[in-house]
C-alpha cells in the first residue's frame, strides 16, 4: 500500500487528508471543492446530505460506491453524482490510495472535515461527538461503511 503525500495546508482526519481548494466564501457559498487523498481501504459510514449535491472526480485510485442500494465502481478519469437527500457512502478500493475532487453544491459542508481534524474524533468511541458536527452540517449518518 503505498503512501500519502504531504500536503501544504491539508487537514487530516482518520488517515484521510482534505484541503479546501474553493471556498464557500470565494464562491458566495454557491459551492466548494475539496481536495482529498483517501488511503486503500478507506471510507466513511453510510449517509445523507441534506443540503449539498456531491459530486466526486477521481483522479487517482478506484472507489465503490453505494448509493440507495446499488454498487457500482468508479476510477481515475471517472465522476459520480450524488443528489442531496440520497443515502450514499464509499470506499476506496484495492491497495492504491484515492485522490478525488468532491464539489458540494452549495458549500459549507467542508467545515464538517476541519471538526473531524481539529477534534481528531474516533469511530465508534467518539460518535455522540462526530454526530453532532454532522447534524451542525446538515448530515445524518445512517448505516455502516461499506465491507
Amino acid at each position: 500500500m503505498k503512501d500519502l503525500p504531504e500536503i501544504d495546508g491539508a487537514i487530516e482526519w482518520l488517515g484521510v487528508r482534505y484541503k479546501t481548494i474553493l471556498s464557500p466564501e470565494e464562491t458566495s457559498g454557491a459551492m466548494s471543492i475539496v481536495d482529498s487523498w483517501s488511503p486503500a481501504g478507506s471510507g466513511p459510514p453510510r449517509h445523507v446530505h441534506k443540503n449539498e449535491d456531491e459530486t466526486f472526480v477521481i483522479m487517482t485510485g478506484t472507489c465503490k460506491f453505494w448509493l440507495e442500494g446499488q454498487e457500482f465502481a468508479a476510477g481515475a478519469g471517472e465522476s459520480v453524482f450524488i443528489p442531496r437527500g440520497k443515502e450514499h457512502t464509499f470506499k476506496v478500493i484495492g491497495d492504491e490510495p484515492c485522490r478525488h475532487l468532491v464539489i458540494l453544491t452549495p458549500g459549507g459542508f467542508e467545515g464538517f472535515f476541519k471538526d473531524m481534524a481539529d477534534g481528531q474524533f474516533r469511530i465508534p468511541e467518539d460518535m455522540p461527538a462526530i454526530e453532532e458536527s454532522a447534524k451542525r452540517h446538515n448530515m445524518a449518518f445512517t448505516g455502516p461503511p461499506l465491507d
